[in-house]
């Protein structure tokens, strides 16, 4: 997806700076869009605070609507220039079929024409001077005939450049207009995490700081786990593990739901390629999704609904020690039973997750490394 979308930018600019005024408003978004990057770095850089995260926030969704608004530029030149080839073709189109027609009706003039040889033209000729005359004649239509073909063949090579032309634009417009989707919902989900920011800090800086100590706290207890876990033995895929819950309330937990985590060599993987595809409503995008690209079983079983998938989401602003990535999916179930999605040895763990609140996880070792927990347990 990047290398598709280098390319679409590198398109965006060849197509804007050919026209002086489209060069002069390129120009200028592109100076606007350096400004912006500059910013996110230096706010990236400074102490985590309410105002900052805010800015960087409106420096992103600013730096978004610029892209959009680019490529918004780039699909109307695009249009503007397809209607003009298409106009072009149509003229070709008149134009070679006259001249296919013209060459139609000669051929046979031509070949009637070359059937005669020269004392026949002298046989009918009145003297010398007529013969001379007649011989020009010939001479000139035949030039005229080879003239013609030659328009012909242009206009024929002129109207298949203008056809490719046209169908190679319509595949940059196409690309283009997928680019600007993706940016449209990029721009959407900014906006949602501006919004949810506000929502849950209330614009407080106290509380901001109080949610990153709780997303702090999960996973200290995370850590403290993968150390103290008391050994419960083998599982097999399928076995039931634990049951849906609210364990760490409210030190780490905002209700009743499983965090499902892998880590591999100790470190945080994309659950999601791990589990099977199946299709889940998913809260992130408001719908229905299918999430899962792997092997395993889920978890849960029933009518699954996913609140938070792993990565980039509107709430991991939270997660500041991972750099803003949720590092597990949230789920819940109409079946609360929590199974081993594949076999390996079973952990139990209770720690403590601030505020005097305990949090329960279990965690199997699959083996090669790979740990999958389950958080806020009964």
């Amino acid at each position: 997806m990047k290398t598709l979308s280098n390319v679409v930018m590198i398109l965006i600019f060849l197509f804007l700076w050919s026209t002086p005024i489209y060069a002069q408003e390129v120009s200028s978004v592109d100076k606007k869009i350096e400004e912006l990057k500059a910013k996110i770095v230096e706010l990236q850089t400074q102490e985590n605070s309410l105002s900052k995260q805010i800015s960087l926030l409106n420096s992103n969704i600013e730096l978004t609507t610029l892209r959009v608004d680019t490529i918004k530029m780039a699909i109307e030149k695009l249009s503007k220039e397809i209607d003009e080839l298409a106009g072009e073709i149509e003229k070709l189109e008149v134009l070679l079929t006259k001249r296919s027609e013209l060459i139609l009706h000669r051929i046979p003039e031509t070949y009637k024409r070359q059937s005669i040889p020269s004392f026949g033209v002298l046989f009918f000729s009145s003297d010398v001077s007529d013969f001379i005359s007649r011989m020009k004649y010939m001479n000139r239509v035949q030039e005229e005939d080879a003239q013609l073909l030659v328009q012909l063949k242009a206009t024929q090579n002129n109207f298949g450049e203008r056809k490719e032309t046209r169908e190679k634009k319509k595949t940059q417009q196409e690309a283009l207009k997928k680019q600007q989707e993706e940016e449209q919902v990029k721009l959407g989900r900014q906006k949602k995490e501006k919004q949810i920011l506000l929502n849950e800090t209330k614009n407080s800086e106290s509380r901001y700081q109080s949610l990153l100590a709780r997303a702090l706290a999960e996973k200290n207890a995370i850590d403290r786990a993968r150390i103290e876990g008391m050994k419960v033995g083998p599982v097999k895929k399928g076995d039931v593990i634990a049951i849906v819950g609210n364990t760490g309330y409210p030190g780490c937990s905002t209700g009743a739901h499983l965090h499902f985590e892998v880590q591999k060599n100790g470190s945080w993987v994309n659950a999601e390629e791990y589990i099977q595809g199946r299709d889940v409503y998913d809260d992130q995008n408001g719908g229905r999704s299918r999430i899962g690209s792997g092997g395993w079983d889920w978890p849960l079983d029933g009518d699954v609904r996913v609140t938070q998938r792993f990565g980039k989401t509107p709430y991991s602003w939270w997660y500041a020690y991972s750099g803003g990535i949720h590092t597990g999916i949230d789920m819940v179930s109409t079946n609360e039973l929590i199974k081993a999605p594949k076999d390996g040895t079973l952990y139990s763990s209770s720690q403590s997750c601030g505020g005097g609140s305990i949090i329960k996880i279990k965690y199997i070792e699959h083996g090669d490394g790979i740990t999958s927990f389950y958080l806020h347990v009964q």
